[in-house]
């Protein structure tokens, strides 16, 4: 069934300034339907797509990474280093440690020496806290000294501008949290409303001439699949079409009306942009791409992108383990700054 939302009905010349805000967002929300369900068939193969250009790169970058964490690890058990390269391999390993754990390309074997490697050197950051801490402590007293007031204050201020911009952070995530909110809360009483007013008005068992009731029986049909599929805009549409047909629409919308379908419809639209870049987190690209003007090709391009990249990356640790086969070659990365 083909019908149009809009408010083309009989009216003045000019349609309010609210009506051509709801006839814009009513044609945005055609276009992110349509947008979804583009994506949504494409998704499937797109996953297809990356799992058979990354993942083998995937799995040897992360062998690789893994016996660069291995030979680092049994070097610093074996040989003599300077305190400097010490805390530089430690720095080393513990990342390489960090980024490994959760891998789902390495044996049991490997991952359980990974384990072994991140707990090690996460107790040791803990002791290194606690150390700090009673540093910190005892050099409390002797900052309150007045030589040491100007840089307090400075110290201060600073701790407390970054406290601020913090708390703004905060607040801003936390009246985006609540509009998500209050736009779900919003479709959820708007789709119960709408869909019980269209069930009012053609419920079949209502209807005694048999041709018009299966009608009906269709149209509730697919009123009821569309409210099981929280499909609002579909609703919406129907609702208003069937009151056209009784003549309740034959005069102009009240701005009352025009309000309540406004925030039941940016309510689909948040919603709708919500479920496209949920699919596009689903590709797990490592750059991140706007929804905007985004087509599938663009999802391809930036796949064989990260590939690329990825490729790039695996050269270079393939480099870098070959220097760490020996202690010597550990000491030119070391002095070299690219461990």
């Amino acid at each position: 069934m083909s019908f149009d939302l809009k408010v083309s009905l009989k009216q003045r010349a000019e349609p309010s300034s609210q009506q051509k805000k709801l006839n814009r967002l009513i044609d945005q929300i055609e276009q992110q339907k349509i947008s979804l369900a583009t994506w949504q068939n494409a998704q499937a193969e797109i996953q297809q797509h990356t799992r058979q250009k990354l993942m083998p790169v995937y799995s040897e970058l992360h062998e690789i990474l893994f016996q660069q964490l291995d030979q680092l690890w049994t070097l610093l058990q074996q040989h003599e280093f300077s305190k400097v390269d010490m805390q530089q391999l430690d720095e080393k390993i513990a990342q390489l440690a960090q980024l490994l754990k959760r891998s789902k390309m390495l044996k049991d074997e490997q991952l359980m020496l990974v384990k072994q490697i991140d707990t090690f050197y996460q107790q040791h950051a803990q002791q290194s806290l606690k150390k700090n801490k009673k540093v910190q402590s005892a050099k409390f007293e002797h900052e309150e000294s007045p030589e040491h007031s100007t840089a307090s204050e400075e110290d201060d201020f600073e701790q407390y501008a970054a406290e601020q911009q913090e708390a703004r952070e905060k607040a801003k995530q936390l009246r985006q949290q609540q509009k998500r909110e209050q736009a779900e809360q919003m479709a959820a009483q708007s789709l119960k409303t709408v869909y019980l007013k269209i069930a009012a008005m053609i419920h079949p068992d209502r209807e005694q001439d048999e041709t018009k009731k299966e009608e009906k029986t269709e149209l509730f049909q697919q009123a009821s699949q569309a409210y099981e599929q929280q499909d609002l805009f579909y609703l919406l549409k129907l609702q208003l079409q069937l009151e056209q047909n009784k003549g309740v629409g034959a005069k102009e919308l009240s701005a009352e009306q025009v309000k309540f379908y406004k925030l039941a419809l940016d309510a689909q639209s948040q919603q709708l942009d919500s479920q496209i870049e949920e699919i596009l987190d689903s590709f797990q690209l490592a750059k991140k791409v706007k929804v905007e003007h985004l087509h599938i090709s663009d999802v391809y391009k930036a796949i064989d992108a990260d590939c690329a990249e990825l490729k790039q990356q695996l050269k270079w640790e393939k480099e870098r383990l070959k220097h760490m086969k020996k202690v010597s070659g550990v000491e030119m990365l070391l002095g070299y700054g690219v461990l």
